[in-house]
């Protein structure tokens, strides 16, 4: 025996319909709602993450680093200018970390010589002159010299530049210039590739106002755009000589990691980096030595800084 269907009312239908549209309606708000409080959770999370990384490496280089002077009493002005570190002297240890800073600072502006020149170079070249296959060529050349480890740097520097070094100037081989030129071969990629960008950024207009006036290719590039990109540039350099300041074992290859003051850049030298990688390894915790070199960290992080102030100095300044 069948079993018709029962007919349904119209008004019915609908109004069951109706209802079925408004629930999933509802279910899918829900769901994004949801979905959009778990995302803002994500984020605010991350953020948060961020800001107490960066606090909390702060404060504990700052305690580690005042050490020193607070516990162990050494003098801060002495630390800093002196030139003798002789940590290990049974009679009189001497803990000067003006050669070490010095070091530092001189491998740094020393690396953006050298590298400033070659990476606005590639960096013109890519965004004005072949912008098309340049690029092409020279990203996967930039994105390899990225890409390789500061251990290699070091080891083609020691095999290469090293020896250079000895036969033509004298000496070990080991001194300033050979850090230098193996840090600015570390930062070129940096450079080169924000400073293609902010030639990049440049205003076609501007372009086309010199080239209406008569101006020539060269004359435009360095008569306008480069004068245009300059804070830009200048803001490429700085994080490229961040990056140089704190290059720790490819310069420690070949720095020759002396405790003495250089007289040129042909002599031995060390940096807060070299000196601190070298020696933490040897000391106890709670010794002068190790806070010495606490100390030397939290200078290191102090110069950091200035480079980052400065950096954030140039980016105000450029659009403003």
């Amino acid at each position: 025996m069948k079993i018709g269907k029962v007919a349904m009312d119209p008004a019915t239908a609908t109004a069951s319909k109706s209802k079925l549209i408004n629930e999933k309606g509802l279910f899918w708000r829900l769901t994004d709602r949801t979905s959009e409080s778990r995302g803002k959770v994500l984020i605010y999370s991350s953020a948060i993450l961020m800001i107490v990384a960066v606090t909390a490496i702060t404060l504990f280089l700052t305690i580690q680093g005042l050490r020193s002077f607070v516990v162990d009493h050494l003098n801060f002005w002495t630390f800093i200018t002196g030139t003798q570190w002789y940590p290990d002297r049974a009679q009189n240890p001497s803990f000067g970390a003006f050669p070490f800073i010095f070091g530092s600072m001189a491998v740094t502006f020393l690396a953006a010589l050298i590298a400033t020149p070659i990476a606005i170079g590639t960096a013109i070249f890519m965004a004005e002159l072949a912008k098309k296959w340049g690029t092409k060529v020279m990203q996967p050349i930039i994105e390899i010299l990225v890409g390789i480890p500061s251990v290699v740097y070091g080891l083609i520097g020691l095999s290469l530049i090293v020896p250079f070094m000895r036969v033509h100037f004298g000496g070990s081989g080991f001194n300033l210039l050979a850090g230098a030129i193996v840090v600015g071969i570390m930062i070129l990629p940096t450079v080169a590739s924000i400073a293609a960008d902010s030639i990049r950024a440049v205003p076609d207009s501007l372009r086309q106002a010199s080239y209406a006036i008569g101006a020539t290719k060269w004359q435009t590039i360095w008569r306008v755009v480069i004068p245009a990109a300059g804070s830009s540039l200048v803001t490429a350099i700085v994080l490229g000589m961040s990056r140089a300041f704190g290059e720790a074992l490819a310069v420690q290859m070949v720095i020759g990691n002396v405790v003495t003051l250089p007289k040129s850049i042909f002599d031995p030298s060390a940096t807060l980096t070299t000196i601190i990688t070298l020696s933490m390894g040897h000391t106890t915790t709670g010794s002068i030595l190790n806070d010495a070199l606490w100390s030397l960290g939290f200078i290191l992080l102090l110069i950091s800084y200035v480079f980052i102030v400065i950096i954030r100095f140039l980016s105000r300044r450029r659009n403003a």
